[in-house]
């Protein structure tokens, strides 16, 4: 195992992609659309006259809007036409892109397909891919929405920034941001732990108590610093919900119905808290 990999440092951006598709990323989308629409064209022989019109069709528009490509280009046999499609796809379109490629599929499923089934199928895989990859983006109403903003990221940079002094603090940051960016087997639940944990640590440091609780550490910055009383009640309620919600901090029996949503906000809001502390309580 590298450095890296055993203390966590993994870079915001590239564990959250926003304005950016891996290689991971592109094939497994392109393996959608093949498993639910170019599988009809297995052998050139399609399931229904319907599929048949309908994905020739697609094709055509992908390469009269989308490419905007002259559609005499375009190959008469099926198979080949799918590994034009790819090789474009994969070599040719950048991220945003494929993006556009993918809101376009889905528009044109839904004006054009019969079969409404099929689109609910292709938006669920596509969400939970996006999700697995950590995409900064969802489908939501057929249209590719970003989730992540680039002052989400801009916050845990800064955080991961601020807290070198900290080596404390900047380890439960880097583990909470790498349990959380693992692809292969996120752990969403000991994500949000070392999350809270990073503002338990700042608020010791801060009030150089080893021992103090959050409770008592936020009560001597508010005396101290003039922490807003609201500021600090929603802090708390935040601390509240790790102890409480999916059993966060508690041994559990059950599976944890956490995601990545959950695991993101938490390390956004605490990353956003510790970097008003350290703000806060400069000489």
């Amino acid at each position: 195992m590298r450095f890296s990999e055993r203390y966590g440092y993994v870079k915001p951006k590239e564990a959250i992609q926003r304005e950016s598709i891996d290689e991971d990323l592109k094939n497994r989308l392109w393996s959608l659309l093949d498993i639910y629409l170019w599988k009809m064209y297995e052998g050139d022989i399609l399931i229904s006259f319907e599929d048949h019109e309908f994905l020739d069709n697609l094709i055509l528009n992908y390469w009269y809007q989308v490419f905007k490509k002259s559609t005499d280009q375009i190959n008469p046999r099926s198979s080949n036409k799918i590994l034009q499609l790819k090789n474009i796809f994969t070599l040719d379109l950048k991220w945003y892109q494929i993006y556009d490629f993918i809101e376009f599929t889905l528009k044109f499923i839904n004006q054009n397909y019969s079969n409404k089934e099929l689109l609910t199928k292709v938006i669920n895989a596509l969400n939970q891919l996006l999700e697995d990859e950590k995409s900064a983006y969802r489908i939501i109403n057929i249209e590719v929405i970003e989730i992540t903003s680039e002052q989400e990221i801009q916050s845990i940079e800064v955080a991961l920034a601020n807290t070198n002094p900290y080596s404390g603090v900047q380890q439960h940051l880097n583990q909470a941001l790498k349990l959380m960016s693992d692809r292969q087997k996120p752990d969403y639940r000991n994500s949000i732990k070392e999350s809270i944990s990073s503002v338990e640590s700042i608020c010791k440091i801060v009030t150089n108590d080893d021992k103090a609780t959050l409770g008592k550490a936020l009560k001597i910055v508010e005396d101290k610093f003039g922490l807003h009383p609201a500021l600090k009640g929603s802090l708390s309620q935040l601390y509240g919900y790790t102890s409480d919600a999916d059993g966060i901090r508690h041994a559990m029996l059950g599976e944890s119905n956490l995601s990545y949503i959950d695991a993101k906000f938490m390390l956004v809001a605490c990353t956003n808290f510790i970097n008003y502390l350290i703000d806060k309580t400069k000489d």
